[in-house]
């Protein structure tokens, strides 16, 4: 890109951003002054990952703060909302399960979550394994019996009066069917909190005076089943490692690095104790200092939600000032950030180093394997299909249907070799009332591409879903499926590759050549292409058997008297399919619907 005028820019802390041709964000970082930091980026010593990033940029562009504690927030909540590649950035929380519970319900549930934060829920973790959030919450419940069924559980044993089996185990104090009180249910739902939140001795403590009471007024059952509570609250309390002697609250930092990734374990210790634990691997797409790398990592973990009141890290970062001043603000009162050198801050700061060392340990044999064999796929593809550059983006696309009924399409979307789901799309085929594969093909690949389109003349921050062109396109199909592709990708005048894989030899369609290319068994520029297009046949089949069998269910509650919209609705929503119908009894089906419209229901589906 050419290299703004430094007149033009800003001598002031802010955020700025490089963009590719297509408007999509490349790099997003801050500065304490714009003008010299950018200068940086267009000199001659440019480390590798830096000097590529600068080669497909296309534009900068910046936005001035009135501070650096201002543009760590606004460089924060743009690398949230672009999430560009070249950024240094935590893998999706998704793959950290937290106990969760629903605050805001009537009646609060205590679940396993992942996943993007929810209002109105209380978060606990993360944890290591969603096994180990299920153990401990099984152990608790006899002394917090707060429910975990789900909603339409609850709802069908409130309208049928009868609880579940959790009521009888007493593992649920059985609010469905109106045997608590809510102000009874909310202490449990205190108390279940207090105890993950660490402040577990003054409730032992409580509850063991409570059965010594019990015991000299001779109400032994009583006694027991306060005895069986303690016991299950010291249980759960040894899964959680007691780390200093004071009930204090910190979390540590740690990690190990290469030149190419880092693993970084996070320790979340609460009154004394590890209440949760985080590990992640973070890949280097950017060129930064350790103290810089910390940095980010606190502005990442905690740009979300809220910081102890003390943060231990391995490292300073730099400008360890501004990243205080910045917790702070994010806490709502002062932060202390420091590297722990005695004590047993000290000791628990080495065993969190020495759990990352193992972790990266682990990770480095995976990755050497499964990184290089990903590297040699894109490279043979390249040179076996005559590619102008590395195919880092693929998407495959490929129809289902069943004698033209429920025609549906899948889109896949592969980078690096490896599934992006978050950017799969489904198509439901619109234009077609027979069978006809090549027009459906055609169908789905010119809504794509005219999104596409669309998109990319939209405002950078204006993008939504199909913003970002394929390096190569996939049909699972052979020359017909990939004439009707290649014939929509020339009338829009798009330059992508396509090629098309059929089924039955393995054999690769490639436009303007009669012959396939029959890439030998082995090589694994032909198994990447493999498990491309089964993906998307996986992804489309999935797709068609969710329409079929929606309207299998329609048509046989259709038929039924006593079946509106409202109960066939309940009905999908218990059974989700008319073979699990099938399997019910009648008096499952009498869970949901009136008697005797479940007579009429059972029937109906054992005359189809």
């Amino acid at each position: 890109m050419q290299r703004p005028a430094p007149s033009s820019v800003p001598d002031a802390p802010g955020v700025y951003i490089f963009r590719d041709r297509h408007g999509r964000a490349l790099y997003v970082g801050k500065a304490k002054s714009l003008r010299k930091r950018t200068a940086n980026y267009f000199g001659r010593d440019l480390a590798p990952r830096t000097r590529a990033m600068v080669e497909q940029a296309d534009d900068l562009e910046w936005f001035v703060t009135d501070s650096e504690v201002a543009a760590l927030m606004l460089e924060y909540s743009l690398a949230q909302e672009n999430q560009p590649p070249f950024n240094v950035r935590l893998k999706d929380d998704k793959s950290f399960p937290y106990l969760a519970i629903t605050r805001s319900e009537q009646w609060p549930r205590a679940m396993v979550m992942r996943g993007k934060r929810r209002r109105g829920v209380q978060y606990f973790g993360p944890y290591a394994k969603a096994y180990s959030i299920r153990q401990t919450l099984d152990g608790l419940l006899r002394t917090f019996p707060i429910r975990t069924c789900t909603d339409a559980k609850f709802k069908r044993h409130e309208a049928s009066g009868r609880p579940c089996l959790l009521f009888h185990i007493e593992k649920c104090s059985g609010p469905c069917v109106g045997e608590v009180t809510p102000e009874h249910y909310e202490g449990h739902v205190d108390g279940l909190a207090r105890f993950l939140s660490g402040d577990s001795d003054v409730l032992i403590s409580d509850l063991e005076q409570a059965m010594r009471d019990a015991a000299e007024l001779r109400e032994y059952e009583r006694a027991a089943r306060l005895r069986d509570q303690v016991t299950a609250m010291r249980v759960a309390l040894e899964r959680q490692e007691l780390v200093t002697d004071r009930r204090i609250d910190f979390d540590v930092v740690a990690f190990d690095e290469d030149d190419l990734e880092v693993v970084l374990v996070v320790l979340n210790v609460r009154k004394g104790r590890v209440t949760g634990r985080k590990t992640t691997v973070v890949d280097r797409v950017e060129d930064i200092t350790i103290p810089e790398f910390v940095g980010r990592m606190l502005g990442q973990l905690y740009g979300a939600e809220s910081p102890p009141n003390e943060v231990l890290v391995q490292v300073m970062p730099d400008d360890p000032e501004i990243w205080t001043e910045w917790l702070a603000i994010r806490r709502g009162s002062s932060v202390s950030l420091r590297v722990p050198q005695r004590g047993a801050k000290r000791k628990i700061m080495d065993t969190a180093k020495a759990n990352a060392a193992e972790e990266f340990g682990r990770h480095r044999l995976k990755r050497h394997s499964d990184h290089n064999a990903r590297a040699r796929a894109l490279r043979s593809l390249q040179e076996t299909l005559a590619l102008p550059d590395a195919p880092l983006r693929i998407e495959c696309y490929d129809i289902s249907t069943i004698q033209g009924r429920h025609t549906v399409g899948s889109m896949v979307v592969f980078e690096d070799g490896l599934p992006k789901k978050s950017q799969y799309r489904r198509f439901k085929i619109k234009s077609l009332d027979g069978q006809d594969d090549f027009a459906a093909m055609e169908e789905m690949l010119r809504r794509r591409f005219t999104a596409y389109l669309a998109e990319r003349g939209r405002p950078a921050d204006e993008q939504n879903r199909f913003s970002y062109p394929p390096s190569l396109v996939v049909i699972d199909g052979g020359k017909g499926q990939l004439g009707r592709a290649t014939q929509v990708l020339t009338e829009l005048d798009l330059d992508i590759p396509a090629v098309g894989l059929a089924k039955k030899l393995e054999e690769v369609f490639v436009p303007g050549q009669s012959d396939p290319i029959v890439i030998p068994r082995g090589e694994e520029s032909l198994y990447l292409l493999q498990r491309v297009r089964d993906e998307a046949h996986r992804f489309a089949i999935t797709y068609h058997r969710k329409l079929r069998d929606r309207s299998m269910v329609d048509s046989v509650l259709d038929d039924v008297r006593g079946i509106g919209s409202g109960r066939k609705k309940a009905l999908i929503r218990r059974f989700g399919s008319v073979k699990r119908m099938r399997e019910a009894d009648i008096d499952d089906l009498a869970e949901v619907v009136p008697d005797k419209v479940a007579v009429d229901l059972y029937d109906a589906l054992h005359e189809v």
